[in-house]
This record gives structure tokens, C-alpha cells and sequence, in this order.
């Protein structure tokens, strides 16, 4: 009984499967859930992003490569995050507004989330702790981190935020090459 009680106390501790970011379900900006389960079968590109940053204009890159290659089995996950120096500073309206006027983004963009530190989110978590995702340890260096997903939604590369989207390395992966 006193475990029962003490659980209840305890933090969030869903466990997801190693290796996998397919059992996840977050929000979009809209507030509608997003099922990562979907994403089976596909390529997938999360990155870390922010309105006010010197890299934001690797928007107009990001949205270039997901129209070249949305329908090879291909995605870009946006999760815009106000963890470096304050450069997403606004809500889910503010954001969809200004990634679509600004940049045309029509790749899906999730609610704004925490990408290190004690709140982070746990898809960031998978994404950085080799204890969770399987591969390997990283740190959330920058806005536009970039990390590449499998088909079978497992890590397979961490991309420098400073690497353009549409960087040789990037677009050989979504190739195949």
C-alpha cells in the first residue's frame, strides 16, 4: 500500500520502447495529437526550432527538402523550443503564423516544448539519452539541431544545427546513398 501512495507522487515514467520513437503521441500547434506511429515506413527529420534565431532562415531550406521529398517516404518533424536565449518567445498562434507567412512551412510543427535542462520533453529525451533510443548520448547544441530517424523510427544520425538542411550529407541519407 505505502508503493501505491508513493507512486502517485512520482513523475511521469512511461516507458516507450528502446530503440523506437513510434510509440510517442505529442500535440501540434493546433492542439491535435500527433501519433509518431504513423511515421512507420518513414524517413524522419526532427528538428529543434525558433523564430528569432540566426539560423530561422533554414525554414526556407527545410520546407525545400520536404516538398522534394514528402512523397519518398520522408518527414520533417518541427518542435519549436525557447531554450536558447530566449528566441521563441511565442505561443502556438504566433509560431504557425510566422512559420507560414514567413516561410510557407507546411511540414508538421508541434507545440513549443522544453529540448534540454530538467523540463525536457521525453521525445527529447529519447533523442539525447542512449539509455532510451539505443545509439548514442548527444546534447542539444543550438536552434535547428537536426536528428534523422529511420523507417523503423530508430536514431541513426545527429546533425549539427549549423549543417543546412539540404546539406550533401542530409540529402544522401533521404536517397539512400
Amino acid at each position: 500500500m505505502l508503493e501505491r501512495i508513493f507512486s502517485f507522487f512520482k513523475k511521469d515514467t512511461k516507458s516507450y520502447p528502446k530503440g523506437s520513437i513510434h510509440s510517442f503521441v505529442v500535440k501540434n500547434l493546433q492542439g491535435n495529437e500527433f501519433d509518431f506511429s504513423t511515421l512507420k515506413g518513414k524517413k524522419v527529420m526532427i528538428v529543434n526550432t525558433a523564430s528569432k534565431c540566426g539560423l530561422t532562415p533554414q525554414y526556407e531550406k527545410l520546407q525545400k527538402i520536404y516538398d522534394k521529398y514528402k512523397s519518398d517516404n520522408f518527414e520533417i518533424i518541427g518542435f519549436p523550443a525557447n531554450n536558447f536565449l530566449w528566441q521563441e518567445p511565442g505561443n502556438s498562434n504566433d509560431i504557425q503564423e510566422f512559420c507560414s507567412i514567413n516561410y510557407g512551412v507546411t511540414f508538421p510543427m508541434m507545440e513549443k516544448i522544453s529540448v534540454k535542462g530538467s523540463s525536457i520533453h521525453p521525445i527529447y529525451e529519447f533523442l539525447t539519452k542512449k539509455s532510451k533510443n539505443g545509439v548514442k548520448d548527444s546534447t542539444v547544441k543550438w536552434n535547428f539541431q537536426k536528428y534523422l530517424l529511420n523507417e523503423n523510427g530508430e536514431l541513426e544520425k545527429v546533425i549539427s544545427p549549423k549543417t543546412q538542411p539540404d546539406d550533401r550529407s542530409i540529402t544522401a541519407w533521404i536517397e539512400g546513398k
